[in-house]
């Protein structure tokens, strides 16, 4: 067996207790010994579960502790970690969830962990000036539909049909308040200094930004906002976007491909 084949199969018998040990492990002495192995699988296991349980606080709040247990067991059986920093285990969990069956009466889960999951992320994402309201005020006027805004490296919107973003700062205290909220919601996680925040968007505003984080020229992305709501103001949605840091200092004109210089 080479020793890319060793290594997973080591790994894999490391998250799964239904695996024997590798062949080849032994100790000092030359005899397996399945009970050490047993104990290194535990505490591997364990460290994953904490980690995701540091991650994944809310969730964990709304599941109880013994059902995110099981929960993060059985993500962790088919999720090797991909990074030796463990803060970054855990992005695909929100999808893990999305299909994990016992979960399927907290419908709102997954949303909530993307929410969490994109915290982490912007946590440890690079630093970056975010584009100004002084950038936005120049861009000459008879360009504004052509350009486009860099989404900043922390930024990330989570869109939902549950009141997703008033669940999770409910869960930020520790007597947890009732969620009254109707309907859904579009949460933004921004990290334009040294703090991480969550906003909950206008509705309004939620197809406007999600057009621009995905690339979109303001143009277009206003247009699609009218056509989902009568109510968007274009210039309110835009400036309280800038100012909360979605977006980085740099900015595109399509027409000619130039640079207007605010890069």
């Amino acid at each position: 067996m080479g020793h890319a084949a060793t290594e997973a199969a080591f790994a894999a018998a490391l998250l799964d207790p239904a695996l024997p040990p590798p062949a080849g492990l032994t100790t000092a002495r030359g005899a397996p010994d399945a009970k050490r192995f047993a104990v290194y699988r535990n505490n591997v296991v364990v460290g994953l579960r904490t980690a995701l349980a540091t991650r994944f606080r809310v969730v964990e709040r709304l599941v109880g502790e013994e059902f995110f247990a099981l929960m993060a067991r059985a993500y962790i059986a088919g999720t090797t970690p991909t990074s030796p920093l463990l803060f970054a285990y855990g992005d695909d969990l929100p999808d893990f969830i999305e299909g994990f069956a016992p979960a399927a009466s907290v419908p709102y889960l997954a949303d909530v962990a993307r929410i969490e999951a994109a915290v982490t992320r912007a946590y440890h994402s690079k630093d970056s000036e975010p584009l100004g309201i002084a950038q936005l005020a120049a861009l000459p006027p008879e360009t504004l539909g052509d350009v486009r805004l860099a989404p900043h490296p922390a930024a990330t919107l989570v869109r939902s049909r549950f009141p997703v973003g008033s669940i999770w700062q409910a869960h930020q205290h520790e007597a947890v308040a009732p969620v009254s909220a109707p309907g859904g919601e579009a949460v933004l996680v921004v990290r334009p200094g040294l703090e991480v925040g969550v906003h909950i968007l206008p509705s309004r505003d939620a197809v406007f930004a999600g057009a621009l984080l995905e690339g979109a020229a303001l143009g277009d992305a206003a247009a699609q906002a009218l056509a989902a709501d009568e109510s968007f103001d274009f210039g309110a949605a835009l400036v309280g976007l800038a100012g909360l840091g979605a977006f980085a200092g740099t900015v595109t004109i399509d027409k000619g491909d130039k640079d207007d210089g605010h890069g």
